[in-house]
């Protein structure tokens, strides 16, 4: 069987700003596959894709991307991967056919006529400044330039966060398509892990600098569940299987991290599967 390559591995990466630390970072992106990465705002996602992009520097650790060092290899390794940030990053007075002429000059393999087929295929005017676009009209034009230097890696963060439900879809149909390439991968920040349950074959989630849990988004919410009991029944249940818990006037939900180990400890419990937005809640609450 062949071994699954990693387009993207981190090892005990860190980077430590005073009032926040990046603290001993590792996870891998596997070759063909969707990583959904979550976490709340502020707890270390668009740091660690600045470090993978080598547009920050690391404090100490390891990065690779396609099997390379980025710090020794990030102006190659660029060509091959596609960055759509929450912000826009062109100048707001330029248009579709102004951007097709600068990316010539920074891309070796821009596909000009990729690039307009993509423009009327988004219905995205090529004359009009982007400034003028709404919200969505701006995540799929730096989509567009993502994909037509034909890149095999997609870096996202946050491009569905503001979006309305059906410009989301729409854009989740995009990368599903991407991905249809076997030698094509997406590394997918978001809040919005609704998102996630729909595309994502991986899950790296981080916390306070901190990656919490890691691995493939099936078997994490497989093995998590919503255990609810009484209040009076809470000390019943093994501490192992805690992750965190809440406590209401009705009684107590609790994360449990083997839901079916807890189903047969406790049988008479109700134990309900565990999507991934209440597993981040419940892991963030945690103590």
């Amino acid at each position: 069987m062949e071994e699954i390559k990693n387009v993207i591995e981190l090892k005990n990466v860190s980077k430590d700003y005073g009032d926040f630390k990046l603290d001993n970072v590792s996870f891998s992106v596997p070759e063909g596959s969707v990583c959904g990465f979550i976490g709340q705002n502020g707890a270390g996602k668009t740091t660690t894709i600045n470090l993978i992009l080598d547009i920050i520097k690391r404090d100490s650790g390891e990065i690779k991307v396609f099997g390379e060092n980025v710090s020794e290899k990030s102006a190659a390794l660029r060509e091959n991967i596609g960055v759509v940030f929450d912000e826009m990053g062109f100048h707001e007075f330029m248009t579709g056919k102004d951007i097709n002429i600068m990316m010539k000059n920074i891309y070796k393999n821009w596909d000009e006529e990729a690039f307009f087929d993509y423009l009327k295929r988004f219905s995205l005017p090529a004359k009009k400044p982007c400034g003028k676009f709404s919200r969505g009209m701006r995540m799929k034009l730096q989509i567009a330039v993502a994909l037509s230097h034909h890149a095999k890696l997609l870096v996202m963060d946050e491009p569905t966060s503001g979006l309305d439900p059906i410009v989301r879809n729409e854009m989740i149909n995009i990368f599903r398509e991407f991905v249809l390439n076997e030698d094509h991968s997406i590394l997918l920040s978001s809040h919005i892990t609704g998102d996630l349950e729909k595309i994502a074959d991986e899950i790296v989630f981080i916390d306070g600098g901190k990656i919490l849990l890691s691995g493939n988004k099936d078997e994490i919410l497989e093995k998590h569940g919503i255990l609810k009991c009484k209040k009076s029944e809470l000390p019943m249940v093994s501490e192992s299987l805690i992750v965190s818990f809440e406590e209401s006037s009705f009684g107590a939900e609790v994360l449990i991290n083997d839901r079916h180990a807890a189903a047969r400890l406790y049988p008479d419990m109700v134990i309900e599967p565990a999507p991934l937005e209440q597993i981040m809640i419940f892991y963030v609450n945690r103590g």
